[in-house]
Parts: structure tokens; sequence; C-alpha cells
């Protein structure tokens, strides 16, 4: 049976991973910085502000996930602009200490491109979010779900005929 796929959602849901992605390479990030503020014990505010942004971040990689219990806890969540903040802030977190001379090129192009990455993705909310593309998406995801319910309660219904079928047909069988 050929199934009609709402490509707005698709690209939302694409979105929406892009961003989850972009976030856990933050974290990343973060973890290895603050694990090098603590160990070499040259900065433990740095550290300690890192550890921040991991958290943060673990937050905005949930509210990707738009769990129905993440978004009743935080409303601010279901709107774009919120989530686009809430992004930018933690690709500034990421990024707001400067890069040192002894470090690795390695993390700073890590860094960058997470930061950045994240950056881009928060804007894309924001500026989405002004054009209630977040409202749309909701509207869409309510047709989604009747129309696939539609579609399994069509599937059972068609399962039940072909068992009372197979039922009559023994029964006339029985009875001949």
């Amino acid at each position: 049976m050929a199934r009609n796929v709402d490509a707005f959602l698709v690209v939302c849901r694409c979105f929406s991973v892009v961003t989850a992605v972009a976030t856990v390479l933050c974290i990343a990030v973060n973890v290895l910085y603050a694990v090098r503020s603590f160990m070499n014990e040259s900065d433990i505010f740095d550290g300690i502000f890192r550890c921040y942004a991991v958290l943060i971040a673990i937050f905005v990689v949930v509210a990707e996930t738009e769990w129905d219990v993440v978004m009743k806890f935080s409303k601010v969540l279901e709107y774009w602009v919120g989530r686009g903040i809430l992004q930018i802030f933690v690709a500034v977190m990421t990024r707001a200490y400067p890069e040192d001379a002894d470090d690795q090129t390695l993390l700073i192009l890590l860094e960058n491109i997470a930061s950045y990455l994240l950056l881009a993705c928060g804007v894309v909310y924001v500026i989405a979010g002004i054009f209630c593309i977040g409202h749309v998406k909701r509207l869409h995801q309510r047709k989604e779900v009747p129309r696939e319910q539609a579609i399994k309660d069509l599937q059972e219904l068609e399962q039940r005929r072909h068992e009372l079928e197979a039922l009559l047909l023994v029964q006339d069988q029985e009875s001949a």
C-alpha cells in the first residue's frame, strides 16, 4: 500500500536531527575542554562553565526529541523562538573562551564546527519561529496521526475480513 509522506514533516525531522547532532558535538567539545581544565587546574571557572554548557546542551538534545514530558515541563521549548534562543546560547557558551596557542587544532576545528553549526540552527529556529513554522508543523502532525490511525484500522479490518471469510469457508465445507 503506497503511503503519502508529508514532505514538510520530513524536512522538519531532518533539521531536528542536524540540530541534535550539532548539539552533541557541542557537548563533546565542552566535555573535552572541561576535563582538560580540571586536569590542568588551569582555570576552574572554565571547567565549571563548560559543565553548565553540557547540562544545557543535554536539555537542547532532549528538547529536539519533542517528548511530551519535556514539552509539558518547559512550554517555552514548544515555541521555536525559545528553542532557537537556547541553541544560540549553547553555541555561544561553546565558543565563549578564546583559543590558546597550545590548543590542539583538531579540538579548535571541532569547536568551531559545532558552535557555528548550532548557531546557524538556532538562527533558523528563531526565524522560523517568527514565521510560526512551529505552529504549522504541529498542524501537520495532528493531521498525520489520524491518517496513520486510519491506515492501521483499515489493515486490521482487512485482516479480520480475511479471518471471517476463512471461517465461512470452513463452515461451508463442514455443512456440505
